[in-house]
């Protein structure tokens, strides 16, 4: 279909709406993208029509139901262009699909002294569960820094290989920076050595074209609320070989071939990883965002938020004594920002006032407030059916709000 930024907003009902008597301007999108009126549709239909229990049930809706999530895995399977189906891991979101590996590949793989990789400007979803598997094995985290541009310091990253690396996780796109990180040739490097890597996709697949078997990532994860689906269902990719030799996760119903009280073996994959009841109707939901995202058309999407990306840069600098945090060549449409030392609370309760919707605080990104000696930011975080007027009502309100100080 044709980009038509005024069509695509009717699919959005939530945009059109005022906010203290303002026109809602949305940009917190890195934090939760609106859903589409489709997406919506497809929840309640399911939720009123067809709910029901997916896998072994013999009656209608119930095969209904499998169908449809397992027809969304397919799609999943097509959006990431993985090699198999069965490498396609529902879980509840990017922190859910970390702490799996994090928890799975280190009892079977990270023994005292090894070390996981990871960098400075990760979230801390890609940041504590390898804490925690490191502290439970007494391995060792290594880090990449990145320079105040905002780019990975990859110079540095040969020094930290060695024999004892066991596997680097790294964000794709950075939640504060924006930065697009060169994962093909850490991925390159790392395989050098036998290293396998996990990619923290959740802020990339909303903007980039994703092929993990071109980037030949062992693990890639993200979330579906990112995406213009439902909160509470992401997904785990991660190739079979590591998949099949890892222990599962979490024990209960669906995972297991066979149970006694002597001895329990397990299903095969995916479902090894899908213990209990999942959220059918969030994973089913999220196949309906992913035929939206694709009838959009990522290329065209990717266009219009970089141009927001660009002309919202142009005019908070012209504004003057702006400090944008990470101004990377290759970075996605997130700005975060401070003005006037005015404070990002502050900031963002008045934008609030006057219609404008950011998220500011720490961002769940320590390390990236301590490398700016800072205590938060304010991130605006622009989507493709965000629109150039938006950009100036921000700045419009920003100037007003500087007045007031």
């Amino acid at each position: 279909m044709s980009f038509n930024l005024q069509e695509i907003r009717k699919d959005f009902p939530i945009l059109d709406q005022s906010v203290n008597g303002r026109p809602w301007v949305y940009f917190d999108n890195a934090a939760t993208a609106q859903r589409p009126r489709v997406v919506i549709e497809k929840m309640d239909e399911f939720s009123l029509l067809t709910n029901a229990n997916i896998h072994r049930g013999t009656h209608a809706h119930a095969i209904r139901t499998t169908e449809a999530y397992e027809a969304s895995r397919d799609r999943v399977k097509e959006f990431l262009h993985a090699e198999n189906r069965e490498e396609i891991i529902f879980t509840s979101g990017t922190t859910a699909s970390i702490n799996l590996v994090a928890r799975s590949f280190s009892e079977k793989f990270l023994a005292e002294g090894d070390e996981i990789i990871v960098t400075e400007m990760e979230h801390h979803a890609n940041i504590v569960p390898w804490q925690m598997a490191c502290a439970r094995q007494k391995a060792h985290l290594r880090v990449i820094p990145f320079s105040d541009a905002g780019d990975l310091q990859l110079e540095l990253l040969e020094g930290l290989l060695s024999s004892r690396t066991k596997l680097i996780a790294v964000a794709h796109v950075s939640n504060t920076l924006g930065t697009i990180n060169p994962v093909k040739e850490i991925i390159a490097k790392a395989h050098e050595q036998g290293i396998p890597v996990l990619i923290d996709g959740a802020q990339s697949v909303p903007h980039l074209a994703v092929d993990v078997q071109d980037l030949d990532c062992d693990f890639y994860v993200f979330s579906g609320h990112k995406i213009y689906g439902p909160t509470g269902i992401g997904v785990l990719y991660g190739k079979k070989v590591w998949l099949e030799a890892m222990p599962p996760f979490l024990g209960g119903g669906e995972m297991i071939d066979r149970v006694t009280f002597e001895k329990t073996t397990y299903n095969e994959l995916p479902h090894k990883f899908e213990a209990g009841t999942p959220h059918y109707v969030g994973a089913i939901a999220l196949g309906t965002a992913i035929d939206y995202l694709n009838r959009i058309g990522l290329e065209a999407a990717a266009k219009q938020e970089h141009e927001l990306l660009v002309y919202a840069t142009q005019r908070m600098k012209e504004l003057g004594n702006v400090r944008i945090f990470g101004e990377s060549a290759n970075k996605t449409g997130v700005i975060c920002f401070e003005i006037d030392e005015i404070h990002p609370f502050d900031l963002g309760t008045l934008l609030d006032q006057l219609g404008i919707a950011v998220r500011t605080g720490r961002l769940c990104a320590d390390p990236v407030m301590d490398h700016f000696g800072v205590s938060a930011m304010t991130r605006a975080s622009f989507s493709f059916y965000n629109s150039r007027e938006e950009v100036d009502q921000f700045i419009s309100a920003l100037k007003r709000i500087r007045s007031m100080f």
